[in-house]
């Protein structure tokens, strides 16, 4: 009786030792499927831009600019990129620069003088040109590029250069474009350089006035200005 109690003692034993070998395999199995079972979490992918969204700098680039340009008001100026299209006539037609002396050069037509003049102007004079040599020639002109209408910012501004000149801006509005005035600005002392008729004139401008509303401040900036912050 003694040898078959402890028979059955070392059964159990056994039983207990083989059960607990099957649960330590089967855990790390069990993880492995689950693990291959499951996707690993994705990052999240930036938004795509809206259809037809565009950027401040594309708003503002030379092109975009001269898209909004309407060509029986527009003033052509230095600088500025013109497409010149003549009816059938591709050797005549193209991309052309206006020169910094405001004249453009055509094929047949030579030099001639666009600067002042708006893209309907320029085309007319084009076309009674070319009757010289065609029949009933049709021409068109679009600005291809605004290169002209901008002004110039230097000294304790917070961006130094170029930037967009638009319809009515004054020189408050142009510094506030280019960051407003540095800590270390003489925000009384500001004065613009404009450039009329071959002589410089310099005329000067107070900020602190300016932003109390002083009527006197409000001065209209022209193409090819530059605001001078000391």
């Amino acid at each position: 009786m003694a040898a078959l109690g402890n028979g059955v003692t070392l059964m159990k034993r056994l039983c207990g030792f083989l059960a607990l070998v099957s649960l330590t395999i089967a855990i790390p199995g069990g993880a492995q499927t689950q693990a291959q079972g499951s996707k690993p979490a994705e990052a999240p992918k930036p938004a795509a831009p809206a259809a037809g969204a565009t950027t401040t700098a594309d708003k503002t680039s030379p092109e975009a600019r001269a898209a909004s340009t309407d060509p029986a008001t527009y003033i052509i100026g230095a600088e500025d990129v013109l497409q010149v299209s003549v009816w059938k006539e591709p050797t005549l037609s193209g991309t052309i620069p206006v020169r910094p002396d405001g004249n453009i050069s055509l094929a047949l037509v030579g030099d001639l003088p666009a600067a002042g003049k708006t893209p309907m102007q320029l085309a007319s004079e084009i076309t009674t040109r070319l009757k010289k040599y065609m029949q009933e020639p049709t021409v068109s002109v679009v600005v291809a590029a605004v290169n002209s209408q901008r002004i110039f910012l230097i000294g304790e501004v917070g961006h130094v250069g170029p930037i967009p000149l638009t319809a009515g801006m004054s020189p408050l509005q142009a510094i506030a474009a280019g960051g407003g005035p540095t800590p270390f600005a003489n925000t009384k002392r500001i004065y613009i350089l404009r450039g009329e008729q071959g002589k410089q004139q310099k005329i000067p401008f107070d900020y602190k006035a300016a932003l109390k509303g002083d009527s006197r401040q409000n001065i209209t900036l022209l193409p090819g200005d530059t605001i001078v912050v000391p």
